[in-house]
């Protein structure tokens, strides 16, 4: 009786496990479809804050979104507004943006899935007197890292640290923190022309 009961277990797991399988296997992938002048963004797992954006060769945002729920994301977008030309969708989340390259041609999109790249953001955490910077660099980009301290009820800045990490593929850092007095600091890190700053 006990191998009756613990073999109808091992079958009700499995057939959970497969049907989970199963339904991962359903899910369509993150991406973009394109029919005629209709462009369809979707990313199945996006989270609240995240923003997608479109952004020109010269890096201005041409539109942008914030995500209100996390989830499922699908949109579509009418890119005819746009002239001819090279472009890009841009999915910022909280460690990594995500670069979907596309160019236009009489409103209608092409994109090339090999030019698709992720870049990876400095992850930043205060904790007491020590701030703590790590990176994974897979593209080899220097690391600016600058420290600002301002005085209480002062509008001048004092430049504490400044520093060029140069490129590693796993850039970790310690930094200790000054005891200047009453004020606050700001924490400007720069890498492949994209900027993350955290005010303490």
């Amino acid at each position: 009786m006990n191998n009756i009961l613990k073999n109808t277990r091992k079958g009700f797991l499995m057939l959970a496990l497969f049907g989970t399988m199963a339904s991962f296997a359903d899910a369509p992938a993150d991406g973009i479809i394109v029919e005629g002048n209709n462009t369809t963004l979707t990313l199945n797992y996006a989270k609240q804050g995240s923003a997608v954006s479109i952004k020109d060769t010269n890096g201005s945002v041409l539109y942008t979104e914030t995500i209100e729920t996390t989830g499922r994301y699908k949109k579509n977008f009418d890119l005819t507004f746009l002239p001819d030309g090279n472009y890009l969708f841009e999915v910022d989340k909280d460690l990594e943006i995500n670069e979907i390259p596309f160019t236009l041609n009489s409103g209608v999109a092409v994109f090339n899935k090999n030019e698709e790249k992720v870049v990876y953001k400095p992850f930043l955490r205060v904790s007491n007197d020590l701030v703590y910077i790590s990176k994974l660099n897979l593209d080899n980009e220097d690391l600016d890292v600058n420290i600002y301290f301002t005085k209480n009820n002062s509008m001048n800045s004092q430049l504490v640290v400044s520093e060029k990490i140069k490129s590693t593929n796993n850039i970790e850092k310690v930094y200790k923190l000054e005891d200047l007095g009453q004020g606050r600091y700001k924490i400007v890190l720069n890498s492949a022309g994209r900027t993350v700053e955290k005010n303490i």
